[in-house]
């Protein structure tokens, strides 16, 4: 059984030869593991700086023992990065980003202060079907796509897209007021995403990965009532849309956070894999997710990358694999992986024995 196939499995609810790996390491580590390796290290430019991370080194991960590759949307052909005096860089969607200790963070929004629907009207996207912007993605699906599973990225897929625009703390304010530019942007932010996943799923790919942060560690970030009024309807129109690109193609959603009284309505909106499955948050125990929604979802991450992974003991890295393992993978549907990027304060061991460990207990047969 390839890669491609276990995960395929996998992820439709059943049992594979063994439990599928995936993960996504951050620069220093890509950097480290290349040089301890021999392997040399493509990097894969991103319309976002921090997803770069998730379509970089392909051919590093896989030889390192991930059964996944994902691709993703870059820049078009002749982009140029502005680059400020500062150091700062302006990205596509005029969002002024700087490095901190492990993300690039926006520090000035292109909307900031926004209050008319005018100005959201006037506000344009790039190009989502812009020449040269799934180039790479184009080959990494033609070298890998035979073998492994490919996942095409299509995160900050709507709410966070938004609210980096705007700012987090007033775009959720102007959330809950109904302000009519959020509506515009959401609409604007969804038909981006659109194209990105249009263009993902025409190259063939056997995923797609959304992703809306909307958890908090102790909640959600916006009611229940409020994401199923503003949001569920959109998620619907663009899971719908793809499938009618490919109807069998597999669509995980990705959010951080205790969101677990949002799982009855992505099951209902034909979500497959729920990720990253934070671990230590409310209504994330491993033992109630399977209990409650394995029969209708999968599960993909579930190693803790905030403590765990960064000062843990490899026998403690060792022992959470395995009863991960033991839980959501039981009779399938489980393809572990750390709940986010990999960050430069994790050892490189650790995340060997991360790999190690989801090899040795996850065999089913």
């Amino acid at each position: 059984m390839n890669s491609r196939e276990r995960v395929g499995l996998a992820l439709a609810g059943k049992t594979p030869d063994r439990v599928p790996i995936q993960f996504d390491l951050c620069a220093e580590l890509l950097e480290g593991f290349s040089k301890k390796m021999g392997i040399e290290l493509s990097y894969s430019d991103s319309y976002y700086e921090d997803l770069k991370y998730r379509i970089s080194g392909n051919e590093l991960r896989t030889r390192m023992g991930s059964d996944c590759v994902v691709v993703g949307g870059g820049h078009p052909s002749g982009y140029e990065e502005e680059e400020l005096d500062t150091g700062h860089k302006i990205n596509e969607f005029g969002m002024e980003m700087r490095q901190g200790p492990l993300y690039m963070e926006v520090v000035e929004a292109p909307l900031k202060g926004i209050g008319t629907a005018d100005r959201a009207e006037e506000y344009e996207f790039p190009d989502p079907h812009a020449d040269g912007r799934y180039e790479d993605a184009k080959r990494d699906v033609a070298e890998f796509g035979d073998r492994y599973y490919v996942i095409g990225d299509c995160e900050l897929t709507m709410f966070e897209m938004a609210w980096h625009l705007v700012g987090m703390e007033k775009f959720l304010r102007d959330l809950i007021r109904g302000e009519e530019y959020t509506e515009i942007l959401l609409r604007k932010s969804l038909n981006w995403t659109k194209g990105v996943a249009e263009e993902l799923a025409g190259l063939g790919v056997d995923a797609l990965w959304f992703g809306d942060d909307v958890g908090a560690q102790n909640g959600l970030l916006l009611s229940p009532d409020l994401w199923r009024e503003r949001f569920k309807p959109k998620y619907r129109e663009l899971i719908d849309g793809v499938r009618e690109i490919d109807e069998d193609i597999t669509i995980i959603f990705h959010s951080d956070g205790a969101v677990a009284p949002l799982i009855d309505d992505l099951i209902e909106l034909g979500v497959d894999v729920f990720n990253p499955v934070q671990p230590g948050v409310p209504g994330h125990e491993p033992r109630e997710l399977k209990d409650r929604f394995g029969d209708e979802i999968s599960f993909f991450g579930s190693i803790d990358q905030q403590e765990l992974l960064p000062g843990g003991t490899a026998e403690e890295v060792e022992a959470d694999v395995r009863k991960k393992i033991d839980v959501l993978g039981e009779d399938g549907g489980f393809m572990i992986a750390p709940a986010h990027i990999i960050q430069s304060d994790t050892s490189m061991e650790n995340v060997e024995t991360f790999i190690r460990s989801a090899r040795k207990y996850g065999k089913y047969r």
